[in-house]
């Protein structure tokens, strides 16, 4: 077995404290608190906000699929699926993920995800020529955090799901390090990234006509997601969609 399995496999394996509410023994996040914080939202399906509660019946009209902000202007995704808010207790136990080197959270936050069937769905749907793909770091942050908390998640979804697409951390690159878009305002996040993302040389002829599936922990602003995106499409990419963690509430 591969040493950087081992972290996956143990925390599957052997039980442990809810990191929530600290029962024991306990799946990495136990029952009752999936119950309490975890339950599945509707979501705008092109950028992954919460849509409000409609109830349905038969004389009025199905319900929307998109937020408003989504129907006034096209998003720039194709489709996009989140699983948990940015919020208590997610956004704590991504940073344990990201910043403690604590990567076998990775099998969790995965099958957290494909408790989704939105996104078991959307999986199922790629082909063997189709394209599973991290969001990149900078070799610098990479080097600093020592490893890619998106790599890791995208792994993990290959292997607990039916997704056929490759999943490749060397296509789409970051090729120049920017500032943490964390530090930023919405309005600078897009001009943060600009020029960051690119495809890797003599590589674009792999995305020509196939779909691709971006993966990433956190969703704030999009920014990120949507600027590979349109690196990806330059690159004759026909179809661009994401699936993330956790999104963030609208500011």
């Amino acid at each position: 077995m591969h040493f950087s399995a081992l972290p996956t496999l143990i925390m599957s394996r052997i039980p442990s404290q809810c990191a929530v509410c600290r029962s024991w023994p306990s799946t990495p996040v136990c029952h009752a608190c999936m119950a309490r914080f975890g339950q599945p939202r509707r979501r705008c399906r092109t950028c992954a906000l919460e849509l409000p509660e409609q109830v349905t019946t038969p004389a009025t009209q199905p319900q929307r699929t998109q937020c408003s902000r989504c129907l006034r202007q096209p998003f720039g995704l194709d489709a996009c699926f989140a699983a948990l808010p940015y919020a208590f207790p997610w956004s704590e136990l991504v940073s344990r993920y990201k910043f403690d080197n604590q990567t076998g959270w990775a099998s969790f936050m995965a099958s957290t995800l494909l408790r989704q069937p939105a996104v078991r769905d959307f999986l199922s749907q790629l082909t063997p020529q189709d394209w599973l793909l991290p969001l990149p770091l900078s070799a610098e942050r990479l080097a600093w955090r020592g490893f890619n908390q998106a790599w890791e998640l995208t792994r993990a979804l290959q292997r607990q799901s039916a997704c056929r697409a490759r999943a490749d951390t060397s296509l789409l690159l970051r090729i120049r390090h920017t500032r943490p878009q964390s530090e930023l305002k919405r309005s600078a996040r897009l001009d943060n990234l600009r020029d960051a993302f690119g495809v890797a040389p003599l590589r674009a002829a792999e995305l020509t006509g196939r779909r691709v599936v971006l993966v990433d922990d956190v969703m704030t602003s999009g920014a990120s997601l949507l600027t590979a995106a349109s690196v990806l499409r330059q690159a004759g990419a026909r179809h661009v969609g994401a699936v993330v963690l956790t999104r963030t509430a609208p500011t």
